[in-house]
């Protein structure tokens, strides 16, 4: 069957793997239908990659910043034109239901505009200087080449939270897609190159994070990279760029609490824990993996949740009628499967779910049912370990203390949510819940590109994308201009 063959983008050019291999992408739906052949690439493309940005960024830091960000207006319009076409591709490579995949790529868009009106915005400051005749400020910088290191869960958003802010910057750029789900990436740099990018400004080079990661992390000329993906790995890419002193943002796993008091609005919590636990399959950062229910409602929540949950429709994403679509790949299954038996042999007791779809329809994909485990007690590693799928475990607590003693009890702190009417329960929250993010009556997920992204303990080293991404994808420099027309020695001469 044929199917479509894709290169690297280096220097403009559309280029094979030096290795001449490839990798087929696969809906996670239908894995007879191949969405194409992506290059398997080795340290060698990334070293070409990385020449041709490095040559790239010397003239691409000397357009004025307002220019840069016209282009990511464009490409902002183009995304718009072609929301549908690219949200279908996605669901193709992703899995994810065609109303996800549309807002993923509105993601895109929607950073497209914020980033670009920074290039009005890379303000420094003016400062009074200690000595007369003499002024003071500091200006941004852009870094140089840059590394991106992507994954498949948001395979359009998360590249264009660290692309546009990182191009808008005057920086160049050599990304690599997640190996599951690279035509999205693909995509979005199309609508770049096609509003105007100039060659070379930005590169893709496609294979596995073994190969293609690693040689970004250690490439001398890479000033810094940026990573979204496991915690483990994110420990092994800070490692690694510490050898030569690369600055890094991670951006790592979650095990994200929804607290549900007696006073809460209970159909709207019910809500959103259907939607932060099942939606993108479970598959997100974000995902709402715990929700920890007073003994006041906890009866009623759980019967009424797993009522829901064993409702939901589950099928291949491209139809507009399934709720809940595959897991990525065949080793995402394998880990659902996993964490079910653990928590079954620790005492949790499965509410529904609970087993791979592999007949009728499901034969030939990667589905797994929406799963909720009941029973299950803080200690339990299915409360502190990351699944990344459709499974949710439920934690009954008595007071409002107790909830937050075990929302902060995991090593992980991206996201939380709390459910109640009691405005004073809600601050005390916002303010004792250890996490990057923190909703009030909403679920776990649903995060703005306006605002800072990312997370606490082992899920960031305190870097944060959204309106933090200028932070990273800049230097400061401190300027002084001394019109004295003599020697002024500060911290000699202004001593007295």
């Amino acid at each position: 069957m044929a199917y479509p063959m894709f290169h690297n983008l280096i220097g403009g050019e559309w280029l094979a793997a030096q290795s001449g291999k490839t990798i087929l992408n696969l809906n996670p739906a239908n894995h007879a239908d191949v969405v194409g052949a992506f290059p398997s690439s080795h340290a060698d493309d990334v070293a070409l990659a990385v020449v041709a940005a490095k040559k790239a960024f010397a003239s691409w830091r000397l357009v004025a910043a307002p220019k840069r960000a016209e282009i990511l207006v464009r490409a902002g319009l183009l995304l718009q034109q072609r929301k549908e076409q690219y949200a279908h591709d996605m669901t193709r490579e992703m899995g994810k239901v065609l109303a996800e995949t549309r807002g993923d790529v509105q993601e895109a868009i929607d950073e497209a505009f914020y980033a670009a009106g920074e290039g009005r915005r890379l303000f420094g400051q003016t400062t009074p200087s200690e000595l007369q005749n003499k002024f003071a400020m500091s200006v941004r910088m852009p870094v140089g080449v840059v590394g991106l290191i992507t994954p498949w869960n948001f395979p359009m958003a998360i590249p264009s939270w660290k692309l546009f802010p990182a191009l808008v910057s005057g920086n160049t750029c050599v990304i690599k897609p997640a190996t599951d789900t690279p035509l999205s990436t693909y995509n979005l740099v199309q609508a770049l190159v096609d509003a105007g990018l100039p060659a070379g400004v930005v590169n893709i080079v496609s294979g596995t994070g073994s190969a293609v990661g690693a040689a970004l992390v250690e490439h001398p000329d890479v000033r810094a990279i940026s990573f979204t993906g496991s915690s483990e790995v994110g420990s092994h890419v800070a490692q690694r760029a510490a050898a030569t002193f690369k600055p890094v943002s991670l951006e790592m796993g979650g095990k994200n609490a929804q607290i549900v008091l007696d006073d809460a609005n209970l159909e709207l919590a019910l809500e959103g824990a259907l939607w932060g636990s099942f939606g993108t399959t479970g598959q997100r950062c974000t995902a709402t993996s715990r929700i920890l229910l007073q003994k006041g409602i906890a009866d009623r929540f759980t019967a009424e949740f797993v009522a829901r949950a064993n409702q939901l429709k589950v099928g291949n994403g491209l139809d507009e009628s399934v709720e809940v679509g595959p897991q990525v790949n065949a080793s995402q299954i394998e880990t659902s499967k996993k964490y079910v038996e653990i928590a079954l042999a620790e005492g949790a007791k499965l509410l529904a779910g609970g087993h791979a779809l592999t007949q009728g329809v499901y034969a030939h994909g990667t589905f797994f049912e929406p799963t909720v485990i009941g029973g299950v007690t803080p200690g339990m590693r299915i409360a502190r370990e990351e699944v990344f799928g459709p499974v949710v475990s439920l934690i009954e607590f008595e007071s409002f203390e107790e909830a937050i003693e075990i929302a902060n009890s995991i090593d992980y702190g991206l996201s939380t949510a709390l459910y109640t009417k009691d405005v004073n329960r809600a601050f005390t929250a916002i303010r004792d819940l250890e996490a990057g993010i923190t909703y009030i009556n909403a679920p776990t997920i649903g995060a703005e590109v306006h605002l800072p992204f990312g997370g606490v303990k082992r899920t960031g080293n305190g870097h944060r994308e959204g309106n933090g991404a200028i932070d990273f994808f800049t230097t400061w420099k401190a300027v002084y201009v001394d019109y004295s027309d003599k020697l002024q020695r500060a911290q000699i001469d202004n001593a007295e």
